[in-house]
């Protein structure tokens, strides 16, 4: 166990945040340190064909240790991290047989992870967890995930006893922009089918997840003197405000669960003369995510007519754009490979948690780019904050997971 403690920590104590305003691949110069380091690692412990190309994708082969036909298989995660939480300088902390009670991740700063908020912590009591310092994110999203898939390749060559067939392992940059996948090259990967270790609980297993759009939303105004503005005025604030009303009240973020489409407004910038609104779409159904997408050109079109005659042309212009699709499409079809990871997880004695994914995952463009992609559980709960942690039992049974895929889709 302290083995892939010290493992985990040499990862995420690399700062490895992308940048979304970047065109740049990857988006941040910094993510290049753990991807040299990870390249190094892969030929330390004995992986063939270790490679690293132009835009820091990293892949690398164990080959097959027997001699009939063996599906090749791969294992995939991502080593940047969320730019939403800092990841620079990260200080972890490592609680012993936790006690269930609160944790003081900061005392100056008074930052409790209590389990009266966050009661998933119960379920490691007795456990030895790994903690933020309250300062910084962790990055258990996605380097758990790394650290799993390097231990299990590090555990089948040191055990050649275990039979597998080739095992194909690919680390991407700039998963957390939505841009993991993009220049990924299934072809060069030669894989039929991967898992992502990209998942959160212990037990996860998940085939599907949302279908997913963005929307900018731009409202022209005329700015006129407030004390003459009467019948000239057009506020541009408020027909934004007026647009984010005529959206279902109910259908947002912090009122859904499960397979609960949404409507998320996540920036709002503007004056008189110009207000920007940008709201993400969510649906895990394919007909209710294109009735949402539809609902938007509906309310600008409302607008839009409502203020023709005194505005001259569309005051509020609605541009739509895809972004992701509900992996479940291409992955039901060849649905014995969740089933390999369901059996593995029973095998090394762990409950499956198969639900759809709240969100998205690089195998989700992976599937759509002709890769089936399922995500596994990597352990970390809170990701994206502060308030982050990981018990290393979950990242040690990961790892037993993936030995254990390896071992049954070798067998005749």
């Amino acid at each position: 166990m302290q083995h892939i403690i010290d493992r985990f920590i040499s990862y995420v104590t690399v700062d490895t945040e992308s940048d979304p305003n970047s065109n740049t691949t990857p988006s941040t110069a910094k993510q290049w340190d753990l991807a040299n380091q990870l390249v190094e690692e892969l030929k330390q412990i004995g992986l063939q064909e270790v490679t690293i190309d132009e835009n820091a994708y990293i892949m690398a082969t164990l080959p097959s240790n027997v001699d009939h036909e063996v599906p090749t298989i791969g294992f995939v995660s991502h080593f940047d991290t969320t730019p939403d939480f800092t990841g620079a300088n990260v200080t972890p902390q490592i609680i012993e047989n936790y006690d269930g009670k609160d944790i003081v991740l900061n005392a100056a700063q008074n930052i409790i992870l209590s389990p009266t908020y966050f009661e998933d912590l119960l379920l490691y009591k007795g456990q030895t967890l790994i903690t933020t310092d309250g300062t910084t994110l962790l990055g258990a999203d996605d380097k758990a995930g790394i650290t799993e898939i390097v231990s299990a390749m590090e555990y089948l060559i040191q055990h050649p006893e275990i039979k597998h067939g080739k095992i194909r392992v690919g680390f991407t940059p700039d998963e957390e922009i939505g841009r993991g996948a993009h220049k990924f090259d299934v072809e060069k990967f030669g894989c039929d089918w991967a898992y992502t270790m990209d998942g959160s609980q212990i037990g996860e297993l998940e085939y599907e997840n949302f279908n997913a759009a963005g929307a900018k939303i731009t409202f022209k105004g005329k700015s006129v003197h407030p004390g003459y503005a009467k019948g000239k005025m057009i506020n541009s604030m408020l027909l934004a405000n007026e647009f984010i009303s005529a959206l279902p009240e109910n259908e947002v973020p912090e009122r859904t669960s499960d397979y609960e489409g949404f409507f998320h407004v996540h920036h709002l910038n503007g004056s008189i003369e110009e207000t920007v609104l940008q709201l993400i779409i969510r649906d895990h159904d394919k007909d209710l995510f294109e009735a949402r997408k539809e609902l938007i050109h509906t309310i600008a079109t409302k607008i839009n007519n409502q203020y023709a005659k005194q505005f001259g042309e569309d005051i509020c212009i609605a541009e739509v754009k895809d972004q992701y699709y509900n992996m479940r499409e291409k992955v039901e079809p060849v649905f014995h490979i969740v089933e390999i990871a369901e059996k593995a997880m029973k095998e090394v004695g762990i409950t499956p948690i198969i639900k759809p994914i709240r969100g998205g995952t690089d195998g989700s463009q992976l599937s759509y780019k002709g890769l089936p992609c399922p995500n596994i559980f990597a352990g970390g709960h809170n990701f994206h904050g502060k308030y982050e942690y990981v018990p290393v039992e979950s990242m040690v049974k990961a790892t037993e997971v993936i030995v254990k895929i390896a071992e049954l889709t070798a067998q005749k």
